[in-house]
């Protein structure tokens, strides 16, 4: 993302101006973009025009509308945004109070005006115009017949492509259908490996599985490699590195990257981070439960004694529709900060992030034990559910 002016008041409101660069960017857009705000853009419209003779045709024009926004759809797939809203500025195709769609597009600047920006905002702006928060681990998770090729990037898990293939099992004295199966399924593992990985943005590959189906495919993959002499394989083969899975779905992909080799190999990126943090929590939920909460209610009371050392927040919670409860959010994120705490935004596409979401998507990780709170505990969670 790259942004082209910030305009701001000291009151917080104001406007900016961005191009989104990738299609991670559509999904930092729609975390900016709220019901309420106006956003300029670049659009297409199509448009009735009568000639000299009377004869109605209609044409496609490109024109740029201000619209106050009413929806927004994002494609976490294709990774598409579209924000519908009535026009709020004169423009000679469109009248005033005119519904339309706009669909972001890449490398097509827009601009983004807010009453209120807010600090999780901002700073999600400033995330996503640093180019160090890149994409740059792949994964395929496996097991014999079931694979998933995926991107981790700071923001999300995306599943690029699923190969499913039949294996027979072994039968007495005769394995040739396995073997020809589990060829024909290596090969399209592999196929898609080159399809959907650019091995010049990732910086590690990780290939995870239950059993030796890892160790089996990659000796498989760079065996074929060296009799096509595949040089994209060849050359990259150093970024591969296996790990263990319980299993070839996707959610395997969070024991993966629990992995204490895995960890050392992605210390620096967001995904790694969120992962630990999640685990941390987990072990101190199971070990001192007086120092692991969740549910809003329970982790403001534990803010409100100044105990949180690591707060665990779901960006879901930031689109929320009514104004009151986002800002309630926001409020814990900077009072959190301001008493020296950490804070963790988890994105939820993002495995570590699904999972927290099933944790009402706020949860903290606290400095010393608040045994009065714990008490409480239950009744707050399901309050929460």
């Amino acid at each position: 993302m790259k942004l082209v002016r910030k305009d701001i008041e000291k009151d917080n409101a104001g406007q900016v101006t961005l191009v989104p660069e990738e299609p991670e960017d559509m999904w930092h857009t729609y975390n900016l973009v709220q019901v309420g705000d106006s956003l300029r853009a670049s659009t297409i419209r199509k448009v009735q025009t009568e000639s000299s003779t009377g004869s109605v045709g209609s044409n496609r024009v490109r024109t740029t509308l201000t619209l106050c926004v009413e929806a927004i759809d994002f494609d976490s797939q294709a990774c598409q945004l579209r924000v519908k809203g009535t026009n709020i500025q004169e423009n000679e195709y469109v009248k005033m109070g005119a519904y339309h769609t706009i669909e972001l597009e890449p490398n097509r600047q827009f601009t983004l005006a807010k009453k209120q920006w807010d600090s999780v905002v901002l700073e999600r702006i400033e995330q996503a115009c640093d180019p160090a928060w890149s994409a740059d681990v792949a994964a395929v998770v496996m097991q014999e017949g079931l694979a998933h090729i995926c991107l981790v990037t700071p923001s999300m898990t995306l599943t690029r492509a699923k190969v499913e293939v039949n294996i027979p099992r072994k039968r007495k004295g005769n394995c040739s259908q396995h073997d020809r199966a589990l060829e024909r399924f290596y090969d399209q593992v592999v196929q898609a490996i080159q399809r959907h990985i650019h091995f010049d943005v990732v910086k590690c590959i990780l290939v995870a599985s239950p059993g030796f189906v890892r160790e089996q495919f990659c000796d498989y993959m760079f065996q074929q490699a060296v009799k096509t002499d595949n040089k994209l394989l060849l050359e990259n083969r150093s970024k591969f590195l296996q790990v263990h899975a319980s299993s070839g779905h996707k959610y395997s992909l969070k024991e993966a990257l629990c992995d204490p080799a895995v960890a050392s190999r992605l210390s620096d990126t967001k995904a790694a981070g969120e992962v630990k943090a999640l685990d941390d929590f987990y072990k101190m939920l199971q070990h001192e439960p007086d120092r692991a909460f969740y549910g809003l209610k329970q982790v403001e009371k534990a803010n409100e004694a100044m105990a949180i050392d690591t707060l665990l927040i779901s960006d879901e919670l930031f689109r929320h529709q009514d104004v009151a409860t986002r800002s309630r959010y926001v409020r814990l994120v900077d009072s959190v900060k301001e008493n020296a705490g950490m804070v963790r935004i988890f994105s939820s596409l993002h495995v570590s992030g699904e999972q927290l979401s099933q944790l009402t998507g706020v949860a903290a990780i606290l400095r010393f034990p608040v045994p009065e709170l714990s008490d409480q505990e239950d009744d707050s969670s399901s309050e929460e559910d």
